[in-house]
């Protein structure tokens, strides 16, 4: 019998995912199910959007580390969404 290894969700693994499905949405990042790259910018705004919501909702909630991680991933990929936009 294989021993499954439990699988412990956190607060920044979930962040994590959030943002690397932005980064798909960019177009900067392979999509696991489709092997593309494809720019879906509506999605990719819906994902920070989402992202500003989870910060406003958890303020003062958080970790110190939760709160830069979420703050530097939402800064990150509003610049990445301008580059994006900006081509």
């Amino acid at each position: 019998m294989v021993s499954k290894k439990e699988i412990k969700p956190s607060f920044m693994q979930f962040l994590s995912g959030m943002s690397a499905q932005c980064l798909m949405h960019l177009g900067m990042m392979e999509n696991p199910i489709t092997r593309s790259s494809t720019v879906d910018l509506p999605n990719a705004r819906y994902s920070i959007d989402l992202l500003e919501i989870l910060r406003q909702k958890t303020a003062g909630n958080l970790t110190d580390e939760e709160d830069k991680y979420l703050s530097s991933a939402i800064a990150d990929l509003k610049i990445r969404y301008s580059q994006v936009t900006e081509k």
